[in-house]
């Protein structure tokens, strides 16, 4: 028996930002992991997904270089390098996470993790061997894996999840993504920028659910000029293999002929190894484990975060999550997290961010509404950067004198808008009012001050919009 204050099952997000906060707190922290460390987002998810989207960028940026004097001729691509910087990457900041474990004395245990009675852990089948662990509290930390639809058997070559596309040989020639989130539309957006004949099959009214309708406009018009085919209110049928290419049967006989059917359907929790049934840990008919406002699950000692539970399944929400968990184990009375206000980045072209309501969601919540919204063209950096598609929407408040007051809700659609997000999500969580943001002077020129500008013209006056 190895004991240790906390034992964490799963190393991804949410389980290593739990190692690394208690052990800066003091706690003895065991980590159970039994693939690789760093979990989804480091290997088969965000950094990976982002890195062949900067391998876009360039290429975009190349092939308009002209318009800013530079002969650059027509940029030509090697995906191996591609590929091999991809990897580069994974390496260097899984190296990096390692030595911030070890640095602060996280014991590392290679294998499955199964929880077991009174808050031990079974490890086995990995190389640490088969080991048993005790602790004061247990955190599960499982993640997820990709959910795929009936008729389309993953075989990494014709039909592939994002796992397998993330590490492809080659570009598809033609490629048909089924479903228009965030994964989809990322991989949409990367393919079609590297040459690639894309095809967007959704199921819902529309593609990414859960942003602002006019942010969505935005994406959608930079989608079909650039040759990228989307359609919603579509469900998928089955698919013929037919050689090396694929026909995707959908909607009313409808179908289109590709080389690779990219699934991007979402993901689903992954308690599969945890041996939950001899435990009071409750899972619900989708997989998600049962937790309350602060991660505890119903065996006494135990918590859980990350993908395994029904909150946005983001990295940094397992960050937090992971924190909030530690801090619950403390005894330090941590507030809950509020999900409603997290803050939501998607790396296609032109890039989307947000944190709060919705104009939509907004209204159905109660209340009454103003809005404000201000577009790139009219932003000196962006015409500076040549990147002028996209806007800011900010939505408060109404007060009953008819003027706007706290912020509810701030959507952006744009050139670096992922790296714009930050006071927009202040605004929204420190609940101000936008007499409050506008007293704030915004830096010139910048994409940023965009924010400042909407803002202000809620308080009635205005300088440029």
């Amino acid at each position: 028996m190895h004991n240790h204050d906390v034992v964490i099952i799963g190393g991804g997000p949410a389980g290593y930002a739990a190692a690394l906060y208690g052990a800066s707190a003091g706690l003895d922290i065991g980590l159970v992991e039994y693939r690789r460390i760093g979990g989804t987002c480091l290997h088969v998810g965000c950094i990976p997904a982002k890195e062949l989207l900067e391998t876009a960028s360039v290429y975009r940026t190349v092939r308009h270089a002209g318009r800013f004097g530079v002969d650059a001729g027509e940029p030509a691509l090697d995906w191996s390098v591609t590929m091999t910087r991809k990897q580069q990457v994974i390496d260097q900041l899984v190296g990096g996470l390692r030595t911030l474990l070890k640095g602060r004395k996280v014991t590392v245990y290679d294998g499955v993790g199964r929880l077991g009675p009174d808050r031990t852990v079974g490890v086995s089948g990995g190389e640490s061997g088969d080991v048993t662990l005790g602790a004061a509290a247990v955190i599960l930390a499982a993640g997820s894996v990709p959910r795929t639809l009936p008729g389309f058997e993953i075989d990494g070559r014709l039909v592939m999840t994002s796992d397998e596309f993330l590490s492809v040989e080659a570009l598809p020639r033609r490629a048909a993504v089924i479903g228009g989130g965030a994964i989809g539309c990322e991989f949409a957006s990367l393919m079609a920028d590297l040459g690639s004949e894309v095809t967007i099959l959704e199921a819902l009214p529309q593609i990414l659910t859960g942003c602002d309708a006019d942010a969505v406009k935005v994406v959608q018009r930079s989608f079909k000029k650039r040759g990228i085919t989307v359609r919603t209110g579509v469900r998928v049928e089955g698919h013929d293999p037919a050689g090396d290419e694929t026909t995707v049967r959908f909607g009313d006989g409808e179908s289109v002929t590709v080389d690779a059917v990219v699934m991007a359907v979402g993901r689903r929790p992954f308690p599969d190894l945890l041996g939950l049934d001899d435990t009071a840990v409750a899972v619900d008919e989708r997989g998600f484990v049962r937790v309350d406002e602060r991660c505890r699950t119903g065996e006494p000692g135990v918590w859980a975060v990350g993908d395994l539970i029904p909150t946005p399944a983001l990295a940094h929400v397992g960050f937090a999550e992971g924190m909030l968990a530690i801090r619950d184990i403390l005894g330090e009375n941590p507030a809950p997290i509020d999900h409603s206000r997290v803050p939501w980045c998607i790396y296609c072209h032109p890039e989307v961010a947000f944190a709060g309501h919705t104009e939509d969601s907004a209204r159905e919540a109660g209340y009454e509404v103003v809005t404000s919204s201000h577009r790139y063209v009219g932003n000196g950096r962006a015409q500076i950067v040549g990147d002028t598609e996209g806007l800011v929407k900010v939505i408060a408040e109404k007060r009953p004198d008819g003027t706007a007051g706290r912020i509810l809700g701030v959507h952006l659609v744009g050139p670096w808008v992922t790296e714009q997000l930050g006071q927009g999500y202040l605004a929204v969580n420190w609940e101000a009012t936008v007499d409050e943001v506008a007293a704030h002077i915004q830096p010139h020129p910048t994409l940023s001050e965009l924010f400042g500008e909407t803002v202000l013209s809620l308080t009635g006056r205005s300088l440029h919009g």
